[in-house]
């Protein structure tokens, strides 16, 4: 509960971060070694997430194809669909707006993932429903897997995380504040 609380006095005291983040898309990119546009998956914020329509505008322009994520099986790993601003969304099982089940499905080159709290590791506490580690775990047996970039404030940020078995690293960490690689030694 305190990283919640957390999050929601950062979107009061940083209500610019989603637009400062995506001003730091080229330092993520290049640190992840992208040098192509691809498909990045975005999501629909929630609450006090960080909004990351602003970094999806930003690579739009720049020649980038958006996705959001649907659940479609309640255990199972994300689906990702071809998304653009002011296309009509719909909700999926988990009742989150999603892109129309029409829609394309698409296999992203680049997903954000949303968060409450994220340590230097790659450590990442979700909202609990295993939708994005079952998804990076799916994505991650298959040859030339996604990049996994969290989206989030730096006040997120804690020491450490505890970590389960079941439970997928970031490759890093997108803030206002700029990227975060995740460490291998941490």
């Amino acid at each position: 509960m305190e990283a919640r609380t957390r999050r929601k006095a950062l979107l009061v005291e940083r209500p610019e971060a989603d637009w400062m983040a995506a001003d730091r898309a080229g330092e993520m990119l290049a640190a992840l070694g992208i040098k192509r546009e691809g498909t990045i998956a975005l999501y629909k914020a929630l609450g006090a997430e960080l909004d990351p329509r602003p970094l999806g505008d930003l690579l739009a322009r720049q020649g980038w194809w958006l996705a959001l994520p649907a659940v479609t099986e309640p255990e199972g790993p994300l689906t990702f669909r071809a998304w653009q601003p002011g296309e009509r969304l719909v909700q999926d099982l988990s009742g989150l707006s999603a892109p129309m089940a029409t829609a394309p499905e698409v296999r992203p080159d680049l997903i954000l993932v949303p968060l409450l709290a994220f340590d230097r590791a790659g450590g990442r506490l979700g909202q609990g429903g295993g939708h994005y580690d079952r998804t990076l775990a799916a994505l991650r047996a298959e040859p030339d897997p996604p990049f996994a970039v969290g989206f989030a404030y730096s006040g997120q940020e804690l020491p450490r995380l505890p970590r389960e078995a079941h439970d997928q690293a970031l490759d890093g960490i997108l803030t206002e504040a700029g990227y975060i690689a995740a460490r291998k030694d941490y």
